[in-house]
């Protein structure tokens, strides 16, 4: 495969997990609430649309430290899943410590606690979706 190639493919799964963080945070929030949602008559659509807006956001945010993962990644040739959902996990998780989050910064908040597991639980969806699109035949191009 060419580098070419190999650069398309990994955009198209950095893409692709950026959607699949945004799925499961999406539906990790309105979990709690899902009974009120889908009584209210909210239409699939919506939560697909919160998920389209969402994916953009998470793509930005993650970027650099996801950049720097995926260059060590094809770099050293790391193939393994495992590595992949723990690496995205623990980015997630570490970029939810410089937001602002209900509660304050310190605090013992259960809300605070639940976003950041969410947000854990988004980058593993995330790392393993790009496992699962590029991960896997990481240093392919060597």
């Amino acid at each position: 495969m060419s580098v070419v190639a190999r650069l398309l493919l990994m955009f198209l799964a950095y893409v692709l997990a950026c959607v699949a963080a945004s799925a499961v945070f999406t539906i990790g929030t309105l979990t709690p609430h899902w009974d009120d949602l889908m009584s209210s008559g909210l239409p699939p659509a919506a939560i697909w649309a919160i998920v389209a807006v969402g994916a953009p956001i998470i793509g930005v945010v993650a970027a650099l430290p996801t950049a720097l993962v995926v260059v060590l990644a094809e770099g050293f040739a790391w193939r393994s899943v495992i590595l992949y959902a723990a690496l995205g996990g623990a980015l997630a998780l570490a970029l939810s410590y410089g937001w602002d989050m209900p509660g304050g910064i310190g605090t013992a908040d259960i809300s605070v606690a639940h976003e950041r597991q969410l947000l854990a639980a988004a980058g593993i969806a995330g790392g393993l979706v790009y496992w699962l699109f590029a991960g896997r035949n990481a240093g392919s191009w060597k």
